[in-house]
Formats: C-alpha cells, structure tokens, sequence
C-alpha cells in the first residue's frame, strides 16, 4: 500500500475551528487597520528573484540560505516564493506609479515562505500582516505605526508586549560605523564564530545580532552607532521618541537592534514577548527610505512593519482570547414518503426563503431518520431545528422547535417563518443577551 500523502513540514494546514479564530482576527486587522486610512493591496505569491536579492540583500540570511527560488521551466527566468511582503509591495508602488497623486498608506496579508527549520512560532509558510506608508518623511508617521500596534494590542487584550527602539542612522553614518566595527572584530578574529567570519567584511552589523554566548562580550564592546550619527539622524530618533513618550507607550532603546534586511534606514523597531519562548518577535518594522531608489524608482520616503500572523494568535489564545460565537441560526430537517420528494423541495424554498431575510441555515443533505438528523441539528449549536415532513409540506407549514433556549416547538405557516424567528430570538436576546 501506497505511503498516505502529508503536508510539508513546516507548512500547516489550518482547520475549520483554527481557521474560523483566524477570520476573527482577520476582520479586527481589517477594522484597526481602516481606522487608520489604510487600503489593500495584494501582491503575488511569486516574484522574481533579483528582487528579493536587490531588496534585502545577498549577505542575508533570507538570500543565502532561506529562500525557495527555482528556475521557470517554460523561459529559464529565476522565481522565488515571497520570503516578505515589503519588497513586492514597492515593486507593485513602482510598476503602477501609486505615488503619482502623493503618498499612500498600505496593507497586506498572507503566506510568506523560508526554508528554515521548523519549530514552535517559526515555519516554512508562515503568515504576516503587512503595514506599508509610502512617501511620509517625518519621524511623526514611525511614531503613528508604532502607536497603532500598540491599539491592536489593546483592542486583543494582549499584555507582556515591550517595545524596543534603535535607529540605524542613514548609509554614510552606517559606513563609518562599519569601518569602525570591521577593524574592532578583526581585533578579535580568533573568537569570532563562522557566521560572524563570514559576514565580517560583507555585513559586519549582522554580527551584532548574533545570539551566540560565547560572543556576547565582543558584541557588548563593538563600537556603538549611535555614536556615529549626524545631527538630523538624532533629531529624526527624538522626534519619534518624544511622540511616543506624549502617547504614553513605553520603550526601551537596543542599540543592537539593526533587523535581518539591508533596506532599513534610521528608525527599527520590535515588539517582543517573553511569553513564546525563543520567538519572541511578534511584530517588527521601521523605516526604509532608500528601498524604492535602490529598486529603480523615484527616490521616495517610507516606513513599515508586519507582524507574524501565528505568533499573535498564539498569544492571543495563550492570554484568553478565543472565538466569538458565529453559529447557525436554523438547522433545516426533512423527510417523507417515496423518498420524502413534496418535503424536500419544501425544504429547499424554506431554506433559501430564510437566507433571503437574512438568517445563516444549515439544510440536511444525505438522508437519515428524524431521530439521526436532530442528533446532527443540536450538535450543529444552531438555535432553531426547522422540521418539515408530509404533513407539514401538505399544509404549507414547518414545525419551529428551539434548540437553545426555553419554549415549546409549534406549528408555523412557511410565509410567516422569518417573521417568527426573528421575534423568538429578539426575545431571546434580550432576556439572555445577544447569542
């Protein structure tokens, strides 16, 4: 016998009961999200390589090592599966000239992918939400992203999220600080580990972000950048530290907070938890002023941030979050002689007669007895069975009987059915509150 076919690991499926807690998230992100003029935009899943090699950078991680690109067999062009979401998002700005009428404020949301290792809150496809202002300058747009995150947390009832903050200045400032962190960790080559050998020459303010121990006190000891940065990189940092000090968000500066892709300019940011273990990074941004140029468009400002989809359902639902009851309004039952035909197309009208004023209804399908399928009617959670069977289909009529709340079924006539539910569960509702 033939092996069972499986999901790739590290690529999930999302069941109905997951998925529908993700549609409830979804819809809070869509709402948060035009309560700050952001509109939507969907790019492919698919894009072409040199992108996402001139965007992030060939001395990352995500280029070197965590990509799935392939070659198109129909005319050899190099494709890769989006790793991120900001560099098809410029792409897409740049192709259509979003930017024509001034500056836009965008969003996305989907898969993304890395070949990476797959464990708890990092997999192969993965999801984010993405958060793009294209054209702002000032430090008054970093600080808006940063307080809007802050709202989403709140409308989640999310707690243990901090805040930290770091600017990586602008390319000549980062060009001496790079000179000078080079000649520091040449100092100490002997104890550098290979990543850090590696990206020594190529990309010396990754090793910053290294995680190794046994490096921890060479790192501590690097030279700093702030140290490096002119003075409208400072006052670019204050003004979006004294905004989000007047709004009341607290933060922390990490000096060695500098992100794992190259577009990055002046301010960075990440909103972290202890409470996922190792992938504590449920949300991470900044700004990015010189992606468009670099990509081959009209040099304009910009800033961004996304945030992993399954990280924030794992600590909404770690905190008490969980899905809002969206249930079934009438459970449809049927069944007749000579195989129940008068009332089965009575109960296809009444089905689709409900639907038009309304109301969600689940019509039994496949057959059974009376008994089996209100078995399948209670356990569906909705508030109404509606049963329909010869006599109720010669007389025009269903029998209504209540699932979920106290009262007697009664006989109906079809034409009056909507009017009747409606007043049942506003009663309902109102001696219970809302389903």
């Amino acid at each position: 016998m033939s092996q069972t076919l499986q999901a790739i690991r590290g690529m999930n499926d999302i069941l109905p009961d997951e998925a529908e807690l993700w549609e409830q998230f979804e819809e809070i992100v869509r709402s948060w999200l035009q309560g700050y003029g952001y509109r939507p935009i969907r790019m492919p899943l698919v894009e072409p390589t040199p992108l996402f090699a001139r965007a992030i950078g060939t001395v990352t991680d995500i280029v070197e090592k965590e990509m799935y690109s392939f070659t198109d067999s129909l005319n050899g062009e190099q494709l890769t599966l989006r790793p991120e979401g900001t560099a098809g998002c410029v792409r897409a700005v740049m192709q259509h000239n979003l930017l024509y009428d001034g500056p836009k404020r965008l969003w996305y949301q989907g898969p993304m992918f890395r070949h990476e290792r797959p464990q708890k809150g990092r997999y192969r496809q993965f999801h984010q939400v993405g958060v793009e202002a294209l054209g702002f300058a000032g430090p008054d747009i970093d600080a808006e992203q940063i307080m809007m995150c802050q709202r989403l947390w709140d409308d989640l009832g999310l707690e243990d999220i901090r805040l930290e903050l770091n600017t990586l200045g602008q390319a000549e400032e980062r060009q001496q600080h790079r000179s000078a962190l080079i000649a520091h960790f040449e100092q100490h080559a002997a104890q550098l580990d290979a990543d850090a050998q590696r990206r020594l020459h190529a990309n010396p303010l990754r090793i910053l972000d290294s995680k190794n121990p046994a490096m921890q006190e060479i790192v501590e000891r690097a030279p700093k950048l702030i140290d490096y940065l002119g003075r409208e990189s400072l006052q670019h940092f204050a003004g979006v530290q004294a905004l989000l000090k007047d709004a009341g968000i607290p933060f922390r500066i990490n000096p060695r907070l500098v992100r794992g892709l190259d577009y990055y300019n002046l301010t960075v940011f990440e909103w972290v938890t202890e409470s996922l273990g190792a992938q504590g990074t449920v949300c991470a941004g900044g700004r990015y002023d010189g992606l468009i140029a670099q990509l081959g468009g009209k040099p304009a400002p910009a800033c961004g941030f996304a945030m992993g989809v399954e990280r924030l359902l794992a600590l909404w639902q770690a905190q008490g979050g969980q899905l809002e009851a969206v249930g079934t309004d009438v459970y449809l039952v049927h069944q007749g002689e000579g195989e129940g035909e008068k009332a089965r197309h009575l109960a296809f009208r009444v089905a689709e007669g409900l639907r038009d004023n309304g109301y969600a209804v689940q019509l039994h399908c496949g057959g059974g007895s009376f008994k089996s399928q209100m078995k399948r009617a209670d356990a569906s959670g909705a508030t109404f069975a509606v049963i329909i069977g010869d006599e109720e289909a010669a007389a025009a009529e269903v029998t209504l009987k209540p699932l979920r709340e106290t009262g007697e079924q009664r006989r109906v006539a079809v034409d009056q059915l909507a009017e009747v539910i409606g007043e049942r569960l506003f009663a309902w509702e109102d001696e219970n509150g809302s389903l």
